[in-house]
This record gives C-alpha cells, sequence and structure tokens, in this order.
C-alpha cells in the first residue's frame, strides 16, 4: 500500500487555448502544476503530445521532482480531439510514462465538476462538452471538434463573429458595435480576414470569444444574438441526454458559465458550482488507476 501512496501521478488537461499538468501522490496530493501551449490532437496531435511533456517537464520543475521519476508515473491525460482508441494509443505511446490513460476531455471535466457523482455538464471553453454521468454510466452529445461541430463554444463564436463582419462589410446585415470593433483589429480590410481564415485554429478564432461575452452582457444586437442561438443548441443537447429540470447542472468552461442567463428557469434550477475542474478530474483519475491496480494484487 505504501507503494501506491508515493506512486507519482500525473493529470493532464489539454485543449484548443492551452494544456495544463498537475503531479502530485495519493499521500501527498499535488504537488506542483504548470500550464503550457494548445495540445488539441485532432488539430495537431504532434505539437499535443510536445506540449504535453514540456508541461508535465515543467511541473517537475517546479515540484524540485528528478525528470527521471516521471518514468515510473502513472498518467491520466484528458485532452481534447481523442476520437479513437487509435488516437489514445498513440499518444499514450509517444509519452514517456509508465502507465498511460489517455481519453478526451468528457470524463476528465465531468469528474472534476461533479468529484465523481452523477450529474450534467456544460463546458464550454474553446470547444463544446455536453455529458452526463448517470448511474455510473457516461453519455455525451456533440464534442466533434471546430469543423464539425463544437457549436456554442467560444471557437464558434468567434467564427461566426467574423462571418458576420464580413456580412456588415457588404452591407448585408446592420453593423453593431461588435462587429466594428472585431473589425478594426483586421483595419477595417476584409481581406485580412480571409488571410486570417485560411491558418486558423480553433483556438485563434476563441481569441475573440471575450469581446462577444462583453458585447452581449451590454446588449450588443449581434452578440445577444449569437448567444441566443448557442443557448438553443445547448439546450437541444440536454434533451439529447435526457436531462430533466432540477437535474443537477454545471456550467464550466470560459464561456460556459455565460449561457446562464439564456437558459431558461427550468433548465437553471438545479444549476450548481462545480466541485472542481478537469485537471482535479483527471489528477482523480490517475489516482483510482493506480488504486484499482493496488486493489488487483491484494
Amino acid at each position: 500500500m505504501s507503494d501506491s501512496f508515493h506512486t507519482l501521478l500525473i493529470g493532464v488537461d489539454g485543449g484548443g487555448t492551452g494544456c495544463r499538468v498537475v503531479i502530485g501522490t495519493t499521500a501527498d496530493g499535488a504537488l506542483a502544476r504548470a500550464e503550457g501551449g494548445r495540445a488539441n490532437v485532432a488539430s495537431d496531435p504532434e505539437l499535443a503530445i510536445k506540449n504535453v511533456i514540456d508541461t508535465v517537464e515543467a511541473a517537475a520543475s517546479k515540484g524540485m521532482i528528478d525528470l527521471e521519476q516521471l518514468k515510473g508515473a502513472t498518467a491520466h491525460l484528458g485532452l481534447a480531439g481523442v476520437m479513437t482508441s487509435q488516437d489514445a494509443g498513440n499518444v499514450a505511446a509517444a509519452v514517456p510514462y509508465k502507465n498511460v490513460t489517455v481519453t478526451d476531455d468528457r470524463p476528465t471535466a465531468l469528474n472534476g465538476a461533479f468529484g465523481g457523482q452523477d450529474g450534467f455538464l456544460l463546458s464550454v471553453g474553446t470547444g463544446t462538452i455536453a455529458a452526463a454521468k448517470i448511474d455510473g454510466t457516461y453519455r455525451s452529445v456533440d464534442g466533434w471538434g471546430f469543423f464539425v461541430g463544437d457549436h456554442a463554444s467560444g471557437s464558434w463564436l468567434g467564427h461566426k463573429c467574423l462571418r458576420q463582419v464580413l456580412l456588415c462589410h457588404d452591407e448585408i446585415a446592420p453593423h453593431s458595435d461588435l462587429t466594428r470593433a472585431v473589425f478594426a483589429k483586421f483595419n477595417n480590410d476584409p481581406n485580412e480576414i480571409v488571410a486570417f481564415s485560411r491558418s486558423a485554429k480553433p483556438g485563434d478564432y476563441g481569441v475573440f470569444a471575450p469581446e462577444v461575452v462583453e458585447s452581449a452582457g451590454v446588449g450588443d444586437p449581434v452578440g445577444k444574438k449569437l448567444f441566443e442561438k448557442g443557448a438553443g443548441h445547448l439546450m437541444r443537447c440536454l434533451s439529447a441526454l435526457r436531462f430533466n429540470a432540477g437535474d443537477p447542472l454545471c456550467l464550466t468552461g470560459g464561456v460556459g458559465p455565460h449561457y446562464a442567463k439564456y437558459l431558461p428557469d427550468e433548465i437553471t434550477a438545479g444549476l450548481i458550482d462545480r466541485r472542481g475542474n478537469a485537471l482535479d478530474g483527471a489528477f482523480a483519475l490517475a489516482r483510482e488507476s493506480v488504486e484499482n491496480s493496488q486493489e488487483g494484487l491484494s
């Protein structure tokens, strides 16, 4: 038992905006944390793996943990863009830790938000997670990535906003304070927006989400309309997950909590604060993996 108490644990939460790592043990809990670059496996798997490894090493350095010790660690990596078992296997094979579990970011987000208990989660950041854990069973919808999914997300809001800017430029739609402000970032030149779009990643579009959030909060018509559309999608997600009025619901992520006022009372009636974040969930799952393996040996 003492070995499992002191096994090095690594929890990783990675997405289109950045990578977050916590290192610790069962006995001591979290010892060190670090943040690094983007880690979306679908967008750029090689960069995601590099950023995970670099950020784990940065956390080890902060915690004065010898890098050689990382080779014996048990890790749970919850990364956006892990869509198949092959994706998970490729990442697991590329990182230098003894026992590695790789999942997408839905299980880690759910586990962190509800502390392992049942509930419904709308985690809306650069991407979108709509998931539930009911009687120990996980279910999820959307989360298919920026190019074919992730509706209501920060990247979705940014992309929709830029499309609206070009409609306003072409005088197909009226400008608002939001569209004018965003257009000014491109020197009021539509060709700069087109050039940006040719290489932009989800996180690049997500950079504009805070402006959409702020503009919607002060009544900008474009900002409000985007949030209303996003809220409509989130309600359909909950319906598909068989959500009932009063069920426990967490809104997390950089954008998620801002949707609360766009959702009807029957949905927000069971709204609760999260117990932790996706990084907490990843660390807890790494610890659970060690504990389960120890039980298997007893």
